[in-house]
């Protein structure tokens, strides 16, 4: 009993709380959405294409709160990238529409990054300037008129097809999330996130480089997004500015509901998968139930700020 109680105190349980909560949450609809079709292969192969894009994105804003840093541009930089990607891909093809969608994540990373590191300006207040910046040009691109993807190749890659029988959409979030994962907790540099969103200074006086981590979140965040981008365009076939738009939201609970703290330093990547498959699995549930727009608002939110509360608690001084 000694030994058992020791271990639990040395183990950090609200680390498993977000696992524990999805078992619950599924087995808990799956047992009132039994005759409403929520276990059937269909339905929860929907769950997992509906959530590939937002579990991209957490991947990168994992890294951006382990600094302790934020980005509010994600889902502007998902219109802006999913365009310029469909209006390079229709004017000179796949490589060109690729590199563009990716490159305009890039860029716009590399600014917000730089005017945090170099400005030394709070990156809440940056990257909630440059979302409102990116999205006006979004909108401004192509005068609030949608792009069509004609490229068979292009939608087969990002959204539409499959391999093996499995759709593209789920080997890129699982791809991120593996790579992620790996970068996160096997490599110096997730190391080193993590101990610049634990203390900057100690950081900098052991020779890490704080401000090129900073920087390097920033972008690596704002390409995911704009991968995200280009997967609800290869999946909708088209892309419109108004893509990303409802995103911030749901990316940040998923990270948060995760595990991963806001105030740096405390992250998982596996949580940020798992707390992105608990709010598809929610919003899905909540439609099936037949719940208004409303209703699934309110019960949406209860559920996140219970989850927050057992999850990033923290512990008293």
């Amino acid at each position: 009993m000694k030994t058992a109680t020791a271990w639990m105190r040395q183990v950090d349980l609200r680390g498993y709380v977000v696992y524990v909560g999805f078992l619950l949450i599924f087995a808990v609809l799956a047992v009132l959405l039994r005759d409403d079709g929520f276990l059937t292969r269909q339905n929860l192969t929907n769950i997992l294409l509906q959530t590939a894009p937002i579990t991209v994105m957490a991947v990168g804003t994992v890294f951006v709160l382990s600094t302790g840093e934020i980005d509010l541009s994600i889902g502007s930089v998902v219109a802006l990238a999913a365009l310029v990607s469909a209006i390079q891909l229709r004017d000179h093809g796949l490589v060109a529409g690729t590199a563009a969608g990716l490159a305009t994540g890039a860029v716009v990373g590399l600014v917000n990054g730089l005017l945090v590191t170099k400005l030394r300006l709070p990156s809440f207040l940056v990257t909630l300037g440059m979302m409102g910046l990116v999205i006006g040009l979004a909108q401004r691109l192509t005068q609030l008129r949608a792009v069509p993807s004609t490229d068979e190749y292009f939608n087969g890659l990002f959204g539409s097809g499959g391999i093996a029988g499995i759709s593209t959409l789920i080997l890129w979030s699982a791809a991120a999330v593996l790579a992620g994962h790996y970068v996160y907790r096997h490599t110096r540099t997730g190391a080193h996130v993590l101990a610049v969103g634990d203390n900057p200074g100690a950081s900098r006086v052991s020779g890490i480089h704080v401000d090129r981590i900073k920087v390097g979140v920033m972008v690596a965040s704002a390409v995911c997004a704009a991968v995200a981008g280009m997967l609800y365009t290869g999946r909708l076939h088209g892309a419109t500015y108004t893509l990303g738009a409802s995103d911030l939201l749901t990316v940040i609970a998923a990270v948060v509901v995760g595990g991963t703290r806001l105030s740096g330093g405390r992250g998982t990547v596996g949580g940020a998968l798992v707390g992105s498959l608990i709010l598809g699995m929610l919003n899905n549930g909540l439609i099936l139930a037949g719940l208004s727009v409303s209703e699934q608002q309110i019960a949406r939110g209860l559920i996140i700020l219970v989850a927050v509360a057992l999850t990033l608690r923290e512990d008293k001084a």
